[in-house]
């Protein structure tokens, strides 16, 4: 395992004069864009877009503390107890993409054509499904230190079983906290990569996270206002969001730092229906996430509804013992606002690969 802070400069003009040529060469990884945003009173806010090329039957799922959970993977599966409770979505309801707990941790997951787990070297360690992976954090930790720790220790081998659309189910996962803390979790040839620190606050999908920030070097001396990279491959969208966060005020008011968010986040997502036949992994972006940390409150944003809603995560009752919940998205209900009363009782779903 690699615990990498920042590129080298050297290293990253190198990096750049390589990359740059595989990239743009190159097609896409399925497209999903991540930040982090410090307001001015120190308060953070993490956005995310969801971009897929068809409907991924994405719910919000609320779960309680002590709820006994197994990897998704067969008998040699890991298991455990949840010490927080969590609010996520779901794609095919059988993977955790993204959410936030009790504990102000945020997790993203995001895709990366790269990923290798280096599953076939398991060997006597516990195993878990990909779609259990960022549900894990949130169940377990409420810091991003706290997780960087444990994972230090490898306590478990990922399995990646194909998803429902026949497309691999390979992705990394960027963890946040109320402290600005970020951390971003990628497996490269079997190995396990971290990249810990408050200055990770933007991920997109390919090229590996390494490889993004030595391009965002190259583009950080350039003037965004005069010319950026403008488009739909992960690669740019990282330049653009890296130097755009860097750009927009850092709001004292809640509701101006909440719209600074997704304003970002609206500004890098791919309209509907745009496809490349030349670049078949390029997707449309189907829903956005903000969660802030200081309130506990989690906003979901479908391209399919032309109003927005919220969780409250004061408002469910997470307790240990208490029920599991969902609020059903499957046929593109129109909600706004405030919605944890709509939330009903619901058996949990499976990680991918359960059987």
């Amino acid at each position: 395992m690699y615990d990498q802070k920042r590129i080298p400069e050297m290293c990253a003009k190198t990096l750049v004069a390589t990359t740059l040529t595989v990239v743009l060469a190159a097609s896409s990884a399925i497209a999903c864009s991540r930040i982090v945003y410090e307001t001015a009173d120190g308060s953070f806010l993490t956005g995310r877009t969801l971009d897929w090329f068809e409907d991924t039957s994405t719910d919000i799922w609320a779960f309680p503390q002590g709820m006994d959970r197994d990897g998704g993977a067969g008998e040699n599966s890991i298991e455990w107890t949840s010490k927080y409770g969590s609010v996520v979505a779901t794609i095919y309801d059988g993977a955790t993409v993204d959410g936030m707990n009790d504990g102000g941790l945020v997790g993203n997951a995001l895709y990366l054509a790269e990923a290798d787990y280096g599953t076939e070297n398991a060997g006597d360690k516990p195993l878990l499904s990909v779609g259990g992976w960022l549900q894990y954090f949130l169940d377990n930790f409420a810091t991003v230190e706290e997780a960087v720790a444990a994972m230090e220790q490898e306590p478990f081998v990922i399995v990646a079983p194909m998803l429902p659309s026949g497309h691999e189910a390979g992705g990394h996962i960027a963890l946040s906290d109320a402290s600005g803390d970020s951390a971003i979790f990628e497996y490269l040839d079997g190995e396990l990569v971290i990249h810990h620190g408050r200055e990770f606050t933007v991920m997109t999908n390919s090229p590996t996270f390494d490889e993004q920030l030595a391009i965002t070097t190259y583009w950080g001396e350039v003037n965004g206002l005069s010319f950026l990279p403008g488009t739909h491959r992960s690669s740019d969208r990282f330049a653009r969001l890296s130097w755009n966060l860097n750009a927009v005020p850092s709001f004292e008011d809640k509701n101006d730092a909440t719209a600074a968010v997704f304003s970002l986040v609206r500004s890098i997502s791919v309209p509907f229906g745009v496809t490349d036949p030349e670049r078949p992994n390029i997707a449309s972006t189907t829903w956005r996430t903000v969660a802030d940390h200081e309130l506990g409150r989690y906003y979901y944003e479908s391209v399919f509804s032309p109003t927005l809603f919220w969780v409250d995560i004061e408002n469910l009752d997470l307790s240990d013992g208490a029920s599991t919940l969902k609020l059903e998205l499957g046929e593109k209900p129109i909600l706004a606002g405030e919605v944890s009363a709509s939330f009903e009782p619901s058996e949990p779903f499976l990680f991918l690969g359960d059987t």
